[in-house]
């Protein structure tokens, strides 16, 4: 009999605590901290060296053995409770000391490595311990300060320093100085570090001594007297957790449930880092001399060595991505189509959802990143709806342009700005989003068909450097009435709108019209006509 401790290592509140700043470095640092936690902060706090942190516990004599570790998450197996319990004491107060503010929830279990079933443990600890203590978890209410303290300007609690002394200005930068907790310091801290993996992570594809990732929201390509929009992308893999349970619940016994458990996340892990790189060089190779230039336009960007991206949250399914506002949709879509692409350990197809929102390069970061995974839930909603006869899902995009600020959820907002109610009892959507990723027999709601009008509106005969017409349509379309466009078809002597793919079966339908099925297909691409360039060959 051969007892073990198996250690499961998760976070809580993680959205909050990366996205709580509206300084990009702080996102920045936060994000990386949080990687350092579950990553390479257990290993370091293991005792045994890297190399041999994978070594077969039941044979190897050593005390522990690492079955995956980031990305927010950790399985250890450990020789002993004792042992797991000493090495959660040790990573947790290097946690308070180093990254405050990150929630860790620890659970242990021993179990019988030749009588119990490794898989069923662990899933009874996630299921069971895990989801208990996160739901019973009390938040943390730290003293705000006293009469004689000043508060953080971007965590609100007690400052202890100054932010310049932990930023390195470029020289295009003024130096901001301002009030920081200790939670804010640390993020300050380790952003040169997130910057220099993010550089090796991307040193076959980013030259570092011609570009350099952002660390402001301003370095993306904000321009004067033009857009000033940044984008936040949130993308998820789509049936990912049931995947990585049903791989593991195929395996023969332990050893090949470890080994299964670590193929696949290593190989999620990879699946995201590549398609992100995909992205990257899409990016790199539209920059010239300065400018960002696609087919369809092109902006100059503010400083010649900041690319236009950078990635926030990466390795795994769980992707989160800021870019210029006039590149969000579409690398978006690039990411999703690029992820798709890739292979992992159970051999079956990759498909993955992304929520976009596009908002003034200042705006708050949480409520838009809550807008962004709102919108990627939206998209999955459409995979759902459509799971009878599609079980193995496919990628779906969704997104929302915010011209000035964000009020409510999703839902308010869609409701409020792009339904239309008709007679009192119908609703017609102006919205056709979320869209599928690849083109459909039977569905024209897809990327190709608002490319496909996007690139009428701004290339077509009809249509060409006529912004007064394309506006008018817009007006005309917001009244929800077929005959209003049969009456702008014919004042503007046209046959019919932009056509949608013929793959669809309904384009001379959505031509003649405008709307199908209460819903319209063009509003869509006149909204986002300034954020879509065509960047890809």
């Amino acid at each position: 009999m051969r007892k073990f401790t198996i250690t499961v290592i998760d976070t809580s509140g993680i959205q909050g605590y990366i996205f709580s700043s509206n300084r990009l470095r702080e996102n920045i640092g936060a994000s990386h901290l949080v990687s350092e936690v579950t990553g390479d902060w257990v290993e370091e706090t293991l005792g045994v060296p890297k190399n041999q942190q994978k070594e077969p516990i039941e044979t190897s004599g050593l005390n522990v053995e690492i079955i995956y570790a980031g990305g927010g998450n950790t399985l250890i197996v450990f020789k002993s409770r004792k042992i797991a319990i000493n090495f959660t004491r040790i990573l947790s107060k290097r946690v308070l000391e180093e990254a405050p503010g990150i929630n860790l929830v620890v659970a242990h279990k021993e179990f019988d490595w030749d009588e119990d079933d490794l898989y069923q443990v662990v899933k009874d600890l996630m299921e069971g311990e895990i989801d208990r203590r996160k739901n019973e978890r009390i938040p943390s209410a730290p003293l705000l300060g006293l009469g004689v303290t000043t508060s953080c300007n971007s965590t609100q609690l007690p400052a202890i320093d100054r932010s310049n002394k932990y930023i390195q200005y470029g020289d295009d930068e003024e130096a901001d100085s301002y009030f920081t907790s200790t939670e804010t310091k640390q993020k300050l801290k380790a952003v040169n570090r997130a910057n220099k993996k993010l550089q090796e992570m991307f040193a076959d594809v980013v030259d570092g001594d011609i570009y350099q990732f952002p660390y402001r929201t301003d370095h993306l390509g904000r321009s004067k007297r033009e857009s000033s929009y940044a984008a936040i992308v949130h993308a998820d893999g789509n049936g990912m957790g049931k995947r990585f349970q049903k791989y593991g619940e195929d395996a023969e016994n332990n050893r090949d449930y470890i080994q299964r458990m670590r193929d696949f996340s290593t190989s999620v892990e990879e699946a995201g880092k590549n398609a992100l790189k995909a992205v990257v060089q899409v990016v790199v190779k539209s920059i010239q001399e300065g400018k960002v230039v696609g087919k369809l336009g092109e902006f100059q960007l503010k400083a010649k060595y900041y690319l236009p991206f950078r990635p926030l949250v990466y390795g795994g399914d769980d992707i989160t991505f800021i870019c210029e506002g006039r590149l969000g949709i579409e690398l978006a879509a690039l990411f999703l189509r690029e992820f798709e692409k890739q292979r992992v350990a159970d051999c079956k197809k990759l498909t993955a959802c992304a929520g976009i929102c596009v908002v003034k390069t200042h705006y708050h970061f949480a409520k838009a990143y809550k807008i962004s995974e709102e919108l990627c839930k939206e998209a999955k909603n459409l995979v759902k709806e459509n799971k009878e006869f599609e079980p193995d899902g496919f990628s779906a995009i969704d997104w929302h342009l915010a011209a000035s600020g964000l009020f409510g959820s999703i839902s308010e907002i869609r409701k409020l700005e792009y339904q239309v109610s008709v007679d009192k009892k119908d609703t017609w959507n102006l919205a056709m989003r979320p869209l599928r990723l690849e083109k459909h027999s039977s569905e024209w709601r897809t990327w190709e068909g608002f490319t496909q009008v996007v690139k009428e509106f701004k290339e077509g005969e009809n249509w060409k450097e006529r912004h007064n017409k394309v506006m008018a349509l817009r007006e005309v379309l917001r009244k929800a009435d077929e005959n209003a466009t049969k009456e702008f078809l014919s004042a503007y002597k046209l046959s019919q709108l932009p056509s949608f793919p013929e793959s669809s079966g309904r384009s001379e339908q959505l031509a003649r019209k405008g709307w199908l099925n209460n819903r319209c297909g063009y509003f869509d691409a006149i909204e986002a006509m300034e954020f879509y360039l065509e960047l890809e060959d």
